[in-house]
Parts: structure tokens; sequence; C-alpha cells
């Protein structure tokens, strides 16, 4: 066993350095694919668009997302770039839409689908010569349903697909640089397959031993930390496939969410260094202070993507490497956590792979703060040891653990704190009379602490609250959860068989496997006879409750109390404690069954529990974007001193999300922006937007003025005409520099 161990360890060392041999070879190549997509708030594509996307697919579900589901009644999209043909033939067209569409072919119209009707198809055929071709496709909607679909066959008898995202480019590109980085991909995803199957196999070695059936469920051996380690960093690639394949360009951000994120971990690693006293003053929305805490300030996975930055990666790069190590703590935080309870580190693994990859965790990859719930289980732990033994190194644990996973999050600070509450609540013979003193003296010691160490981190949200930012509790009642909720998921299975029927944004379904073993618990009287069961129990219960928000009698009246629940918004996110206590109840239940099977049983059921752990979740192949990189433009202002920058267009206040790329620019260069988007839409922005509304008028002139502007980016390509044209003749701004599609612009002073 020993040898084999030594020999996939080389095997997993070659097959991840010819990884990253294939991944630098793409990058060379600069391919990106897909479509350029214009999203306008007209049914005529005109003048400057609302939204601007690369998008792999021309389908509804891919505008549903580009519209980030606020669709508007009436709209229109207009997609161009080119397709690559590898042989010459006659391909036949087929598109679908409701309302009108019409696709173009080099040049010429092949497709005309035009009209308002309700969905109806029109096919085409023309032949392609061998090489690049231009494609535009312009689509309309004037209400109600909508529908929106190109597909193509060619004359090799092949049925009628959509048409593969990597023979789409944006931008003219010569046909066999597509080709290669096709090729490239291929050989990326099977060495990326055959390295988590060798990872597998390392992991296996280490853990065979606990699957051997006897006579009697013995106390298992001890197993090393890091191969349990290694399974869920396993288990994490092949959840959220295929990013790991390419996390430096394979992106979420489609959604402006995963874009503020990203923003927000450049922000800390940039700032903490240079001015720590001033971490929150992030650059955006210019002038105000405090705008880090307008959103998650993700302290605890900035710190973890330090060194990606350090090395030069991208913000893309480093929000994908700690998502992936966000799944892969949590799962294994929790098997340490239940494998100690139980005895049994079969049930450890089980439980952790359902405590990290649920329906809630995965349809939340645009949210990094979702899957770094590594120090709850750790936390509960903690509590466990102050409650049987008070003392200060318990208590010292306790406080370090709470505070860790206060930095994730601003919401799992409040859902650790109730979790924590209601676990000590749970357990009365623990603290009901004469130790009372002494338990209520740790967790006293505990809470102090963790009150110093996360006091400076959330005395801006203080500041904020003062000045009114805060969520009304009609504003939480819009956000609160319904029953269908916890019937939501994305796993391929549940979704196509009956999920599909109540799916909405917020998946809070625990799994069935989750929910059977938790039921064994339940039934054989483990959940309320062992204390550390009895308290997931508690929790999982209160997090139902408070998942509801107002819906609840006596919600509001706690939600004016508590201040810090004035800052969660999404309160049916509460639900998610009704996950972590499943997945922890599975863990008993797991233990329990393993002691009483008949030994022939126990190998097979273990296997298929975890195999079955694994697949349930499952809702690959996700869909990515391709991150195209940053503007070298961007590097302009980076050693330009006292510049305050705005990048046009500046989006209306309903749409301030189309910022979120710009604060991703911002990146290159860290200068204080008018532009943003977080949680919170200062009252200067809907003044700069009323100035700026007419760019590049005189009025716009004098509110970049008013605000102290140096320079502004504009995007060529997003600006009507009739601006463009008067740009040209605006004496008060210079043109510095171009990439084609976007220019810089100092103003004169």
């Amino acid at each position: 066993m020993i040898r084999w161990r030594r020999w996939l360890w080389c095997l997993v060392i070659i097959s991840v350095a010819c990884w990253g041999a294939l991944t630098a070879a793409k990058a060379t190549l600069r391919v990106t694919r897909g479509l350029k997509g214009e999203y306008f708030e007209t049914i005529e594509p005109s003048g400057s668009p609302v939204l601007s996307a690369i998008d792999e697919e021309i389908s509804t579900e891919r505008v549903t997302g580009a519209w980030f589901g606020s669709v508007p009644q009436a709209f229109s999209v207009r997609w161009t770039g080119y397709l690559a043909v590898d042989e010459n033939a006659i391909y036949t067209f087929s598109l679908t839409s409701d309302d009108g569409s019409t696709l173009w072919i080099d040049g010429r119209i092949l497709v005309d689908n035009g009209g308002r009707h309700s969905a109806i198809t029109r096919s085409e055929r023309v032949r392609l010569d061998r090489g690049l071709h231009s494609l535009m496709l312009e689509y309309f909607q004037s209400g109600g349903p909508y529908a929106i679909a190109l597909s193509w066959q060619g004359d090799s008898g092949r049925a009628t697909a959509p048409i593969p995202p990597w023979r789409l480019s944006p931008v003219k590109i010569l046909p066999w640089k597509l080709t290669t980085a096709r090729v490239l991909d291929i050989l990326r995803w099977t060495v990326a397959a055959l390295c988590a199957a060798l990872m597998f196999g390392l992991v296996m070695t280490y853990w065979w031993p606990l699957f051997r059936p006897g006579e009697r469920l013995r106390q298992p051996p001890t197993l090393p930390a890091l191969p349990a380690l290694l399974f869920f960093i396993a288990i994490a690639a092949v959840e959220t496939w295929p990013l790991v394949t390419n996390p430096a360009r394979l992106s979420r951000n489609d959604n402006s969410d995963t874009v503020l994120n990203e923003w927000a971990l450049a922000w800390v690693v940039h700032q903490a260094p240079r001015a720590p006293l001033r971490l929150y003053d992030g650059n955006i929305f210019y002038p105000e202070r405090d705008t880090l805490a307008y959103s998650e300030p993700l302290i605890v996975q900035s710190a973890l993507t330090a060194p990606v930055f350090w090395l030069g990666g991208s913000p893309v790069l480093a929000y994908n490497l700690v998502l992936l190590a966000g799944f892969a703590l949590t799962g294994w935080t929790m098997s340490l956590v239940i494998s100690r309870w139980t005895g049994d580190w079969v049930a450890g693994l089980i439980s952790g792979t359902l405590f990290a990859f649920n329906a809630h965790t995965l349809t939340r990859l645009p949210h990094l703060q979702a899957q770094h719930v590594e120090f709850l289980p750790l936390a509960l732990l903690a509590l466990d040891q102050v409650l049987r033994a008070p003392g200060v190194r318990n208590a010292l644990w306790l406080a370090l653990w709470f505070t860790l996973q206060a930095l994730t999050s601003l919401y799992l600070l409040v859902m650790t704190a109730v979790a924590l509450a209601a676990a000590a609540i749970a357990r009365p013979e623990d603290w009901a009379g004469r130790p009372l003193v002494k338990v209520a003296g740790g967790i006293s010691l505990a809470a102090a602490i963790a009150g110093l160490a996360t006091f400076p981190f959330l005395v801006p949200y203080w500041r904020l609250w003062l000045q009114g930012y805060a969520r009304s509790v009609e504003a939480a009642a819009t956000f609160s959860a319904v029953w269908g909720d916890y019937l939501t998921t994305p796993g391929r299975v549940h979704y196509a068989l009956w999920s599909h029927r109540w799916f909405s944004a917020n998946a809070l379904f625990p799994g069935a496997l989750a929910v059977s073993l938790a039921m064994v618990a339940a039934v054989r009287g483990v959940a309320f006879t062992d204390r550390r069961a009895r308290m997931a129990v508690a929790f999982g219960a209160a997090g139902i409750v408070l998942s509801f928000g107002a819906r609840v009698p006596g919600y509001s009246l706690l939600y004016r109390a508590v201040p810090l629940l004035q800052a969660i918004r999404v309160v049916r996110r509460f639900g998610y404690l009704e996950i972590v206590a499943v997945a922890m109840l599975a863990g008993f239940g797991a233990a329990s069954i393993r002691r009483t099977l008949p030994p022939g049983w126990r190998r097979a059921l273990s296997t298929g529990a975890l195999a079955l752990a694994v697949l349930e979740p499952l809702a690959v192949p996700i869909e990515f974007l391709e991150f195209a990189g940053i503007s070298p433009i961007y590097d302009r202002l980076a050693t330009e001193p006292d510049a305050v920058v705005v990048e046009i267009p500046f989006y209306r206040p309903n749409i301030a999300f189309g910022n979120a790329k710009y604060m991703l620019h911002s990146t290159r260069h860290w200068k204080p922006m008018l532009n943003g988007y977080s949680g919170f839409l200062p009252a200067s922005y809907v003044r700069h937007f009323d100035a700026l509304s007419g760019f590049p008028d005189a009025n716009a002139i004098v509110g970049l003025r008013t605000e102290g502007v140096t320079h502004v980016f504009v995007h060529i390509d997003e600006i009507s005409p009739a601006a463009l044209e008067q740009l040209g003749h605006t004496p008060a701004l210079h043109k510095v520099a171009s990439d084609g599609l976007t220019a810089l612009y100092a103003l004169d002073r």
C-alpha cells in the first residue's frame, strides 16, 4: 500500500504540472469564446446599450441571466462576432424567437424571423467555406413571454444543435487559434479528470482500512488530516466542474455580485498593508467613506487570496481559488468535528460532504461568503468543550473560531451567534443549577474577547447605521422564505424530476440522503439523547423560524431590538442553518447505522452513501463565462498622482450593477472613482447620474469639475454616435490613450 501511495503522489504532481503547462499554452493564444452581446431597454438596438457581455450561447436562459433575472417588459439585444467552420459545406441555421429576430451571415440577411409574434422557428440554408465568417443577430421583445434560440446543422446528417461556443469569437481571430484552443481545452479537461481520479485513489490508500468489515465496529484508526483535505479538494473540483480546468479564465462574472466580491478581495489585499485604518474607505462611490461596508468585507477570504495577488494573479483567479478552498475547508472541518463526536470517520466524511456541497452553496457561487463556513463546526466543537469543561483555554478557542467565522461574512456572524445561542440553550443539563456560574463565565469571556476582536471591523457598519443605512423590516419581509425554498435544488436529478416546480433563487433543500440519515438519528433517539446532536436540532429549528422573517410573530420586535439583524436583508438565508443541522444529524445517523450493520453490508453501504452524497447535489457542468482580462489602458493611471476617475456610460441608479465591471477595471490603478455597485446606493450616486446623464454636454463637464474628476474612461461602443461625435469637439477633454473600445481622456482643469 505504501509503494502504491508513493507512485500516486508522483503521478499527481506530474499531472498538475501538465495541466499548468497546457493552461499556460492556451493563455498565450488569447482566445475569447462567444459573441458580444449588447442589451438595450428599447425594442430598437440603437444608442448606448444598457449592458454588454460576452455570451457563449444564444438562448432564453442566457438573456435572463444577462439581465440578472430582472428582464424589462420591452428590450432588444444585438449579438456580433465571428463563426469558424472547418469544412466547405451547406449549413442550416434555425432561429427561434418571441418576438422578432434577424440573422446576418457575412453582412447578408440569412434568416428573417421579424415581427411581433409568439415563439416560432424559421430555418435557412447557406453554403459556407472553411474559415471565419462574420455573424450578427438582432432580437427584440415588445412585451409578454420571450424566447430566443439559435441552432445549426451541417450536411453531414447530424441533428440540429446549438453552435458550440468554441466556434464563436467576439473579435476577428485566426481560425487555427480557435481550433488549437479547443484541443488544449480537451487535453486540460482530460488531465484534470485524471488528476482527480489519482487524488481519489491516493486518498483511498489512507481510508480503505476504515471500510474493512469486522465482527464489531471498533474505534477507527487515526486518519491523517492531509488525505481528508485532499478528498474534499477533489470533490470541490467535481462539484464545480469545469472551473478547475481553467480558474484563471473561467468566471461567474455574468453576475455583478461576483465582480463586487472580486473587487473587495483585491481592495482589502491592496489597502490593508498600506492604510489599515482606512480599510473600509473603498475607492468606489467617491467621495463617500466606508464604502467597503456597503456589502461584505470578506476579511478572511482576502487574507487567503493575498499570496495570489502578490504573485501577480488576477482578481478572477483569486476568487476562483478561494471559492474552491471554501468548499474544501468547509467540508473538511465538519468531517473532523463529526468524526470526533461520533468516533466514526466514515460518518464524518458523509457529514462533511453534505455540509459543504448542497443546494444552497452550489446556487450561490457568485457569493464567496456562502462557501466559507469552515469555522462554524469548530465553534460548535469549542462550545461543546466550554459546556463540558468551562475554562480559559476552551473559552479562547470559542472566541477564536467565532471571530474568524464573523470575519468571513456579516451574515455568518449573525447566523453563528444564533446557532451558538440555540445550541447552548438546548443543553440545560450542562449549565442549569450549580454549573451555571462557571459556564456563564466561560461563555462571557469568549463573548468579550470575540467582541473586542470584531469591534474594529463593525465600527464602519455602526457609522453607516447612524446615517440611516439599515434594512427596514418591510424590506426584510420581501426576502423572507417560502416553503418552496426548502424544496429547491439545482441537482440535475432532483431538478428534472420534481424540484423545477418550486425552483427559486434561494435553494434550501438539504438533500434526500441527508434527510434520510437525519431521520434515522431522530427515530433511534440519537438526535435527542446525544447532547451534541441536540444542539443541531435546536439551531436548525431556529434557522427555519427566522428564515420566514416578518411572517413570524414577534420578529419585527426582535428586528428592532437587535441592530445586527438590520444588516440582514435576505432573511431567508437563515434557512441555511437547517442544512447545517441536517448535515450534522446525518453524521450521527450514519454512525448509528454502521454500528448495527452486519459486517458484510458495512463496506458496501458506506461506499454507496459517500458516493450518493457526492452525486446527489451534482449540477455540472456549470456555465461559466471566459474572463478576457483587463485592458492595459487602465495601467495608464497607476502612476498618476491625485487622479479621480469616472467611467462612461454612468449607469442609472436602478441598473447600477452595470458599474461592477468598472470596479474590476479599477484594480489596475486603485484611483477614487464616482462609479460603484454594492448593497447600498448613496445619495451622491443619484446626484452624479443626474449631472452626467447628458455627457459630454456642458452640464456634465461642470459636474465632473465640481466633483474633482481628473480622468474619464469612455467606452466607445456603449455611447451613442451623437455623443461620440460631440466628444470629439469637447475642448475640456483631451484624449490620452485608446485601445479601440475604450478611450482615456484627461479633463482640463
